[in-house]
């Protein structure tokens, strides 16, 4: 029966693109904890996977202009971390200013709120921090809703400028509009405004 797991194993992450973020649970509908953690570490002693960091791998993304394996995505391990732990998560500070095109910025250290404990993870020259916050600030919001507010704080009232307002319009799709109106109710009121501004038309 082991030899089936494997299989199974091997499929899922053969059918998964490059550059995938696994953890153990990722397996769990396939085999046990311990046949999960013997597959995954064969997998990576034969370079199917490389392991980023203890318990969290990855399927190797290479690529052919560079001649060479590209580093895994922060903001992937991050989810997989998050997954892992059953956390909610966010980025914030330049991280979401990054990862909603508001900053250009190289983020020396990867920053997310979370309602899991104050963590941080690091591998080769990336650095992974999770804040603790109050679960009204994470749980229960859309990523993208918690995404645009922890962007809007980092930024603060005072620099947020039209050109903020449209790109943050153009990234958002009707329904992440919608849940933002939603869902955002109980942030700061000067946040909720601008989020209102955002959704343009779309309010509820």
């Amino acid at each position: 029966m082991a030899n089936g797991y494997s299989k199974q194993i091997q499929l899922r992450i053969h059918e998964s693109p490059e550059g995938s973020i696994f953890v153990n649970s990722d397996f769990a509908d396939i085999a046990d904890t311990e046949t999960i953690r013997r597959n995954l570490n064969r997998l990576t002693k034969v370079g199917i996977l490389r392991r980023i960091i203890n318990g969290i791998y990855e399927k190797p993304k290479y690529s052919k202009l560079l001649d060479e394996y590209v580093a895994a995505d922060p903001a992937s391990v991050a989810q997989a971390l998050a997954r892992s732990y059953h956390w909610t998560i966010a980025p914030c500070g330049n991280t979401a200013l990054n990862l909603l095109g508001l900053s250009t910025q190289v983020t020396a250290v990867w920053s997310y709120i979370s309602d899991g404990p104050y963590k941080t993870y690091e591998w080769n020259s990336t650095k992974l921090e999770f804040k603790h916050r109050t679960n009204k600030e994470v749980t229960g919001l859309s990523y993208m809703t918690s995404l645009t507010i922890q962007a809007l704080k980092t930024l603060g009232k005072n620099n947020v400028t039209p050109e903020v307002i449209q790109t943050l319009s153009t990234k958002l799709s009707f329904s992440e509009k919608q849940a933002c109106l939603k869902e955002a109710t109980e942030s700061t009121d000067w946040v909720y405004d601008t989020i209102r501004q955002i959704c343009g038309g779309n309010t509820l």
